[in-house]
């Protein structure tokens, strides 16, 4: 019960609230003590809402994951877990994490009942019309890192990254959409009606142009941010961008992956490893050149 109870919260999806840490290390506070324990308590707040938001898709979406060759296999569409129960614990986890976020700042508040709202819309509409569905899956990025921006006292955080958050948010959910079509394949209009407005080579030319597009706002960050070193070393981390958005393409298009992609940044090492090296690289030069 208990594990089928965190498999419901889906705690690997934890990684996307990792965003909220954006605006602590891109503004240079990684070192204030004060700014780095609130994001963590927002980051724990978060974790509890986008939780909640989890367990509402599952509830809205119980017919169509008992259909789902693996989403049938969730706890609640399996029924592992009752439909009032889960409503129960989604509520109570929802409000408990509402009153935290308003304890924490009206701000971070506002924003995350915002990301609640904009969720719940999306399990119950807006998730069944095209672009528009992967257009608020990155909107729910973009409002983590605005989340984290509340809880510090900005001083020079560059608005180019809500923008690259933004693209890059895009080319992951274009990516999980395709991923989703190839597994599905002729059955896909069945499971979800938003697959009617979708095919591979529209997904393919959508993810073309929103990985160009992020790699070229990513280049634009690292020479014209106000907060960089004024030598342009930021630049230097634009290799390991590169390889990572083009191995996540090749994953997606070459080994049929990416319909969960906190799993793929879990199990594949190169991925990994780029993502490591442009952490280590970025802290270096912001905290250390």
């Amino acid at each position: 019960m208990l594990r089928d109870f965190l498999t419901s919260l889906r705690v690997k999806q934890w990684l996307k609230n990792f965003f909220l840490f954006a605006a602590l290390v891109f503004d240079r506070q990684l070192t204030n003590w004060n700014s780095a324990y609130r994001t963590i308590i927002g980051f724990i707040i978060f974790c509890l809402i986008s939780s909640s938001v989890y367990i509402l898709n599952d509830l809205f979406d119980i017919k169509a994951d008992q259909a789902h060759p693996i989403k049938q296999n969730r706890p609640i569409a399996s029924g592992r877990i009752k439909t009032e129960f889960a409503v129960f614990t989604g509520l109570v986890i929802s409000i408990g994490a509402l009153i935290w976020a308003y304890s924490l700042s009206k701000s971070f508040f506002l924003v995350t009942l915002f990301y609640l709202f904009l969720n719940i819309l999306y399990s119950k509409w807006l998730k069944h019309v095209p672009i528009i569905d992967v257009m608020i899956i990155a909107a729910g990025f973009v409002l983590r890192v605005a989340a984290g921006v509340t809880l510090i006292k900005v001083e020079r955080f560059s608005p180019w990254l809500y923008v690259v958050t933004t693209l890059l948010a895009l080319y992951i959910g274009f990516g999980k959409r395709r991923a989703e079509l190839m597994l599905l394949a002729k059955d896909a209009n069945q499971h979800r009606t938003v697959f009617e407005g979708y095919t591979l080579a529209f997904l393919d030319q959508l993810i073309t142009v929103v990985s160009g597009t992020t790699i070229v706002a990513y280049s634009l960050y690292t020479f014209s941010a106000p907060n960089l070193p004024t030598n342009h070393a930021m630049m230097l981390t634009i290799p390991f961008v590169l390889f990572g958005i083009f191995r996540y393409l090749y994953l997606i298009q070459v080994k049929q992956s990416g319909g969960e992609p906190e799993e793929v940044v879990i199990s594949d090492r190169p991925l990994q490893l780029s993502i490591l090296f442009w952490g280590i690289s970025v802290l270096a030069i912001f905290y250390f050149s």
